[in-house]
This record gives structure tokens, sequence and C-alpha cells, in this order.
């Protein structure tokens, strides 16, 4: 992989935990950093509700809670359609079926793989089930990594 470029990520993403999580502990490097911070600021950078709430979920009090809501109110935000559940369960079903892999991608990442798909958007993430989602579960999703894979705790 070549330098990388601080104009974002080719396209609106959104964003998973494991991404969000690098960003909000300094994990990343400063062109990671300035990669990141140009595309929030370009609105390339989503959220939607399976993120929501397991980003909500990791405030330790109210105060916390309010100050992290009005963090991701600040983003664009994607909703779920009628089909994400049921594309969700059938990516799984299609991670059972391929022998090379295991169907046991984290449920959340799937849902919002399937919420990524609906709206032709990419995942944001820091996670290798990403990949194996993009590759074998019939969602039509493009992978980002925030950072690349293995130069981040």
């Amino acid at each position: 992989m070549g330098p990388r470029s601080v104009n974002g990520f080719g396209g609106p993403v959104v964003l998973d935990m494991s991404a969000w999580a690098r960003v909000a502990l300094g994990c990343l490097d400063q062109p990671d950093t300035e990669r990141y911070e140009h595309a929030v600021r370009g609105g390339e950078v989503m959220i939607c509700e399976p993120f929501r709430l397991e980003a909500l979920y990791s405030a330790r009090d109210l105060d916390q809670y309010e100050g992290l809501k009005r963090q991701l109110d600040a983003l664009p935000s994607i909703s779920s359609g009628p089909k994400s559940l049921d594309l969700a369960l059938r990516g799984q079903l299609a991670l059972a079926r391929e022998r090379s892999v295991s169907h046991r991608v984290k449920p959340l990442d799937l849902v919002i793989s399937a919420i990524a798909h609906e709206h032709g958007v990419g995942v944001l993430h820091y996670d290798h089930d990403y990949d194996v989602i993009a590759k074998f579960a019939g969602l039509r999703v493009r992978s980002v990594w925030i950072a690349a894979r293995g130069s981040v705790n």
C-alpha cells in the first residue's frame, strides 16, 4: 500500500466501533488522523443505529452519555431499512455455507454491513470481519480500514 492521501476514504462510509475507538483513544498516526478528520469535515463519515447503540453503551454515566450523544448527533446518519435484518441473516447464512471462513462474525458487524449495502456505502473499521463479510457474505459492502491492518493496537 502506498502513501495515504488526506482526501478521505473514497466515498461515503458508515462508522464501526472498531474505528471510532481508535480515533477516540488517539491510537492513529497523524496521517490517518488527518484523513479521518478531513472525511468527517467533508460529510463522508456517517453513523447508523447499531453503531449509535454500541457507542452510547460505552458511556460510563449520564454526563458522558449526553456528551457522546452530542458528538454523534453532529455526524450524518443513515437508517436501517425494512430488509436490514433479513440481509444480515442471509449474509450470516452465506458465511456458514463457506467452508473456508467462519460464520461467526459479530452480529452487529453483519447488521452494519447490511445497512451499508442498502445505502451503497462503505464501512470504516479496524476489524478483519468486514473483509470476510465483503468477500463471502453476498453483501455489496466496501471494506475500508481506518489505518493499515496491524498498524494500530
